[in-house]
């Protein structure tokens, strides 16, 4: 399409284009017209007026937007009183899964389901071990500690977010930087 001159007025071409497709119309009956002026009319009268819109507007006759979904609910750190109860011992840890030795697909499975199971049995924290990811048979490679890396990635995603309250890294003695304390949500 060619630049407009003035505003609303159409190029040549456009005019010639505008043209072909004119000739390949066929006019609507005038009795059909009204009738269905008239229906359109009815279902626009129909409509609930939107924020103080007049209903005869040509937006009263599009969709709303589809509604957007809740956002996932927020994660909360350990409060330090309860940390200090867990580390002492006073508080005991529900459960504990190890992720040592698995790949990133075998840790994300087990580590769902056990998540699920743990909120489903009332489980208030777990331990989640994942290690420091610097063993010796690992030393040549670049990327150590994927698991490490990757948990709290997944703690965080909105799927586990309604199972997951928060977490934290573990105190030294429950596996310090290889493991975390993971607050799971109450079952609704």
């Amino acid at each position: 399409m060619a630049r407009r001159g003035k505003k609303g007025a159409l190029s040549p071409e456009d005019k010639e284009l505008w043209g072909k497709v004119a000739k390949t119309l066929t006019p609507l009956d005038p009795d059909r017209m009204k009738t269905l002026k008239s229906e359109l009319e009815e279902q626009i009268d129909k409509l609930p007026a939107q924020a103080g819109k007049p209903a005869k507007t040509a937006t009263a006759i599009t969709p709303p937007a589809p509604a957007k979904p809740a956002p996932p609910p927020p994660l909360h750190k350990l409060e330090h009183r309860y940390r200090k109860k867990l580390v002492r011992g006073v508080k005991a840890i529900d459960g504990r899964i190890d992720l040592h030795g698995l790949t990133q697909h075998q840790a994300h499975d087990r580590l769902r389901a056990f998540l699920h199971r743990a909120q489903a049995r009332g489980d208030k924290i777990v331990l989640v071990i994942t290690g420091k990811g610097g063993g010796p048979e690992r030393a040549y490679m670049d990327e150590r500690g994927v698991l490490r890396r990757m948990v709290p990635q997944w703690l965080a995603m909105p799927d586990l977010r309604p199972i997951v309250l928060g977490y934290e890294e573990a105190h030294q003695s429950h596996g310090g930087s290889g493991a975390l304390y993971v607050r799971i949500r109450k079952r609704r």
